[in-house]
């Protein structure tokens, strides 16, 4: 991500912050949608991107083409977006969809847990290889996969998790699905001034364990911890954690292979 984009993405982020509770699961839901028209007209894209253009010039197109048709807080996303210089044109596709999934993590209720929600789905992807290929699949219609995707999650799922699932499965963007939604469970993390933290054991951990283990690696991250937990009963026991780029791995298995090792 170039710096342009990261400046133009705080400014979106901002805006929309400032729409205060306005800014809502349907608001995210309109700027997924802009984020799709946006990527399937190459002419309006580029010139809401256009680096050459006024600022002011590109604002007036927004208001022109979108005004009355969503939100004032969407199209106060969207005017800021446009007024922004973007490292590449397609950059203001993914600003818009990453500020609709900041939006929808923003406003969700506390009594919903998104990233532990997008995290099971993505397990119930990996786990089924035809349900992947479906949702991957470049020839299916996004509208059928958006369908595979509400007949599993409603029901099941919180409004704000399909919401942004329907996106991922129907604007991919290149990215596999499970690509995606690792990409949204960070950005939900992320929102809520979080970092996420993979934890695989050989079996379940107590509620007592996740609890400490929160507290352990939020006193070394200086943030609040959003743990998702893989089972794995090859690691015999002890644990494996992963946070970004950080790997820690007290599994038995780990240490019975560095033993062998050192024997060999």
């Amino acid at each position: 991500m170039g710096s342009a984009t990261r400046e133009a993405l705080s400014a979106v982020r901002e805006v929309l912050a400032q729409q205060g509770s306005a800014a809502d699961l349907g608001v995210g839901e309109e700027l997924f949608s802009l984020a799709r028209l946006l990527g399937s007209s190459t002419q309006l894209r580029n010139a809401l991107a256009d680096p050459a253009a006024e600022p002011d010039a590109k604002a007036e197109l927004v208001q022109r083409a979108f005004g009355g048709k969503v939100s004032g807080a969407a199209l106060a996303g969207l005017s800021t977006a446009a007024r922004q210089r973007w490292s590449a044109p397609a950059d203001i596709v993914a600003g818009l969809e990453e500020a609709g999934v900041r939006v929808i993590a923003q406003s969700s209720p506390e009594s919903v847990r998104l990233g532990d929600e997008l995290f099971a789905f993505a397990g119930a992807v990996q786990s089924d290889p035809e349900l992947e290929l479906a949702l991957r699949s470049k020839l299916a219609d996004p509208a059928a996969k958006v369908g595979v995707v509400e007949r599993l999650l409603t029901g099941k799922a919180s409004a704000q998790a399909i919401a942004i699932v329907r996106q991922l499965v129907a604007d991919p963007r290149g990215r596999g699905t499970r690509e995606a939604l690792r990409w949204a469970q960070l950005t939900v993390a992320d929102q809520k001034r979080a970092v996420l933290a993979t934890v695989t054991s050989a079996q379940a951990l107590s509620a007592a364990q996740l609890d400490r283990l929160r507290s352990v690696l939020s006193a070394r991250y200086g943030k609040p911890v959003a743990l998702n937990t893989v089972i794995d009963t090859s690691l015999i026991g002890g644990l494996r954690v992963r946070v970004g780029d950080d790997v820690i791995d007290s599994s038995i298995a780990t240490r019975l292979t560095d033993v062998r090792q050192q024997l060999a």
